[in-house]
């Protein structure tokens, strides 16, 4: 039934968060933090709670990258006490954590398991993505999943992010795909799975957190609770 597959990165094959976890941490000790903070949970909690509020209005379009890139910083650094915010430090901040980020190999588990199976039944694989170019590039060498893909759709590319309907257009111009043979799937109910159900696309949603299955639309072709249980679908 399905010959292309269009693959979500972040979170569903890499392990975005846990691999920024531990390269916040490294941030923290390589600026020296603990002079401006009493308990390094403040700037952590602080961290996250921007960086949520802020990859949501991204993928909506209603902040571009380069205030992205300076206020997940600006906002935690605030907080500290005598430290002065600027946004040089905020940018070198900012660099030096997505190196740290780029480097970590760490992937969901089961990941090179589902790829493999998946390459030998012959699908076309196509990574999407929302993340920054470069980052996403140094990501996939680091966890060794570049050469799965037969393509790699990054929204920097397309000009617009998922969920939108023109992300997904462009996703089946580059990569040659047709709408009814294709599925998405991703672990964003919003920007992978009801971005590529407007866009007339199947979609499978990998469950990873915990979403309650009443707040899931029945219109969601597939969900999964992790990514070994698609090899029972597909």
């Amino acid at each position: 039934m399905y010959r292309d597959l269009f693959i979500d990165f972040d979170d569903t094959l890499y392990d975005t968060y846990g691999n920024a976890v531990i390269a916040l941490q490294e941030t923290y000790e390589a600026f020296h933090l603990e002079r401006y903070f009493a308990d390094p949970k403040m700037f952590y909690d602080a961290y996250w709670a921007a960086n949520i509020d802020l990859w949501t209005r991204y993928s909506r379009g209603e902040i571009d990258r380069p205030y992205l890139i300076v206020e997940r910083f600006r906002r935690p650094l605030s907080i500290g006490e005598g430290l002065e915010v600027t946004e040089a430090l905020c940018l070198e901040m900012s660099d030096r954590f997505l190196d740290f980020c780029s480097s970590k190999p760490g992937v969901i588990d089961g990941a090179h398991e589902l790829m493999d199976y998946l390459k030998q039944k012959g699908y076309r694989m196509h990574m999407t993505s929302n993340g920054f170019h470069e980052v996403q590039y140094k990501k996939l060498a680091a966890c060794g999943l570049r050469d799965y893909f037969d393509t790699i759709i990054l929204s920097e590319d397309a000009g617009v992010n998922k969920p939108a309907k023109q992300y997904f257009d462009y996703a089946m111009k580059v990569s040659g795909a047709e709408r009814h043979t294709t599925l998405m799937i991703g672990d964003n109910l919003n920007t992978d799975i009801l971005g590529a159900l407007n866009a007339g696309i199947d979609a499978m949603l990998v469950n990873r957190w915990s979403i309650d299955r009443a707040d899931i639309p029945p219109t969601v072709t597939f969900v999964v609770d992790n990514l070994c249980d698609i090899k029972n679908i597909l």
